[in-house]
């Protein structure tokens, strides 16, 4: 397995997410992801800088690290041929080190162009139409698409790096999962989905890499580890069908106005013990991930998780999952 390091633009300034990334390359990280909202899931988080900006600082102020967008949604507030054009770029500026995560999306970023929310058979068809699109675009030449929900007319990306973009796709359930087999070269899930995998690689994707995060609170203090993961990350315990439907970071916290640190802290390892966080990767080892993140709680508590990242967890993770 390889280590990652997740940039969360809801917590974090977007200066500091570039200092951040500098010192996990210091330390050893393998590759990086960045997620790529327009709000934060709750107003406790209070941040959401542009990624791509980020990620333009991010290609100059590192040397060896990979990144990743995780995810970018391509049908909504941002048109498919504009994605292309972007990944190009960065593929560029990187020197080959960008991959492309993309995904269907959530109401919450993708409501403010004023287009409602579609169905999610509708967004499938979006997305696929809109990987169609990008997959041809970082191909080269000119491209032309006529489908139910998108039109591209004699559209050329002139700044392509010389090995093409890997594109990711993000998946929780079956459909996505074939989706992802039919056309992406990687497959994205933010939760441990044996099964999604297991279809993955029986429909086209046997031996490609597969991309999971595990959101953590690393401190000395386990109690109020456990109050700052709750603070970060109550939001995702109604789970992801009600995710991609709630509108506004109002709305999510009223849906986890009853979640509790401890149920937060069920699926959040919290506190220093390696242990604890060897045992949540096992379960994303045993279901089939190749690649996991990990997102620390906290933008203030980013530099103390690095050092003993590099120091302790590393290092054990690595002769364990190596």
């Amino acid at each position: 397995m390889e280590f990652g390091y997740t940039l969360l633009c809801e917590q974090t300034p977007p200066k500091q997410l570039v200092t951040d990334l500098v010192e996990a390359e210091e330390a050893g990280f393998d590759y990086s992801v960045i997620s790529d909202h327009y709000f934060p899931w709750l107003e406790d988080q209070g941040h959401s800088a542009y990624a791509w900006s980020v990620l333009g600082a991010l290609a100059q102020a590192t040397h060896r690290i990979p990144l990743m967008t995780f995810v970018t949604c391509p049908i909504m507030r941002y048109h498919p041929a504009v994605v292309a054009q972007k990944a190009a770029t960065m593929g560029v500026l990187s020197d080959g080190r960008f991959t492309l995560g993309l995904g269907a999306g959530e109401n919450l970023n993708e409501h403010i162009v004023g287009r409602g929310w579609p169905s999610v058979d509708v967004r499938h068809e979006m997305f696929e139409e809109a990987v169609e699109i990008i997959r041809a675009l970082l191909g080269g030449g000119y491209v032309n698409y006529r489908g139910r929900h998108f039109t591209v007319d004699s559209a050329k990306v002139y700044d392509l790096p010389d090995q093409p973009v890997r594109i990711g796709m993000a998946a929780f359930g079956p459909r996505a999962g074939r989706l992802a087999a039919r056309h992406a070269d990687l497959l994205i899930s933010d939760q441990p989905v044996e099964d999604v995998v297991d279809l993955f690689h029986k429909e086209g994707g046997a031996g490609k890499p597969v991309y999971g995060q595990i959101p953590v609170a690393f401190g000395s203090d386990v109690e109020e580890c456990k109050r700052r993961a709750h603070r970060i990350w109550r939001f995702s315990a109604p789970g992801w069908k009600v995710m991609a439907e709630l509108p506004g970071p109002g709305n999510f916290a009223a849906a986890s106005e009853t979640v509790r640190p401890e149920d937060v802290a069920e699926s959040v390892p919290c506190g220093d013990d390696v242990d604890d966080y060897v045992q949540a990767v096992q379960q994303w080892a045993d279901a089939g991930f190749t690649h996991i993140a990990f997102c620390q709680s906290g933008p203030d508590h980013q530099k103390d998780f690095r050092t003993w990242a590099e120091a302790d967890l590393l290092p054990v993770l690595r002769e364990r999952f190596g």
